[in-house]
């Protein structure tokens, strides 16, 4: 019986008969199972000094090679794709802050122009109380044909806002001109510097009245353009830096009194006529025009706010 195949047995008839296949292989798990507790439990037991430790650092230095060389190969591959979402994301950051850049310049180019606007409209209202007039708030939107050599603007309001011609148009540094032509939804203004235009008005606290006459220019005055006036009394001679304001007409048309106009630069005698001019240089900047303000009656019925005599909005 020594002599048997390990495999082999015999059976009750003396015969051989194979042994069950799975025997040896449950045996190996067994054995394999049992072999790894005890490493376990001499490694917990071991604590710092473990029986394991010496077979643990064999391994580690037979694998540490590969792992080099498989992180040599494998990391600038693996890198590729990291690039990529880094490169992406790089690319979205520069898109935004360019459309931020954008926004903050468009910003920066505007802000100056809402300010100024909104002082506008802060100095039409101060204008509304300090001549006692509602005023119906209008954008100049043309500037007459400079062929024609008439000094025109064109303002965004009309007969829907209670416009007609013959009113008094002011801004908030002082006498702008006269609505002269009316449409539903814009309107014609005369400016006080056209060469055609004639105004009333009053010198100084002498209160002595005279004509101001345009000369059809922006003049030499700087930003201002310039005015003749003709005092009636030629005796009196008007003093460099009066202020001039509207004399007024009947019935407030074409100008309402009280309007500030502007300064004396200037005194002057005519030989030919024996009489006393001045040169005025008006408060508004007719080069820079933007919001003005159309004098009406108030409780005028129009299709935008009114600014009321006490600066109020209606």
């Amino acid at each position: 019986m020594t002599d048997l195949m390990p495999r082999e047995r015999l059976n009750r008839r003396g015969s051989l008969e194979p042994r069950a296949p799975g025997t040896p292989r449950r045996s190996r798990a067994v054995s394999l199972v049992l072999a790894c507790l005890v490493l376990m439990t001499l490694d917990l037991v071991g604590g710092e000094s473990s029986p394991v430790d010496a077979a643990r650092r064999l391994v580690g230095e037979a694998y540490a090679p590969v792992e080099a060389g498989v992180d040599a190969v494998l990391g600038p591959v693996l890198a590729v794709s990291g690039w990529f979402r880094t490169q992406d994301s790089l690319t979205e950051d520069v898109a935004r802050l360019e459309a931020e850049n954008d926004r903050l310049r468009g910003d920066l180019a505007t802000v100056d122009y809402e300010r100024n606007r909104l002082e506008e409209y802060d100095g039409l209202t101060a204008a509304a109380e300090q001549i006692g007039y509602a005023l119906v708030p209008a954008r100049v939107i043309g500037i007459g044909p400079a062929q024609t050599f008439s000094r025109t603007v064109t303002i965004d309001a009309g007969t829907d806002a209670g416009l007609r011609p013959d009113l008094t148009v002011v801004s908030a540094a002082g006498l702008v001109g006269r609505v002269i032509r009316v449409t539903s939804s814009s309107a014609t203004v005369l400016l006080v510097i056209d060469a055609d235009s004639t105004v009333g008005g009053r010198v100084g606290s002498s209160m002595k009245i005279g004509f101001l006459h345009g000369r059809g220019d922006l003049g030499d005055f700087g930003r201002t353009g310039r005015l003749d006036l003709e005092l009636v009394d030629q005796t009196t001679v008007p003093a460099r830096g009066d202020a001039v304001v509207t004399w007024g007409s009947e019935d407030g048309a074409p100008y309402v009194s009280g309007v500030p106009v502007g300064t004396v630069r200037s005194v002057y005698s005519s030989v030919r006529d024996s009489t006393q001019r001045a040169v005025i240089a008006p408060y508004v900047d007719f080069g820079a025009l933007d919001l003005v303000g159309v004098v009406v009656p108030s409780g005028t019925a129009s299709d935008r706010a009114v600014v009321e005599p006490d600066g109020t909005l209606r």
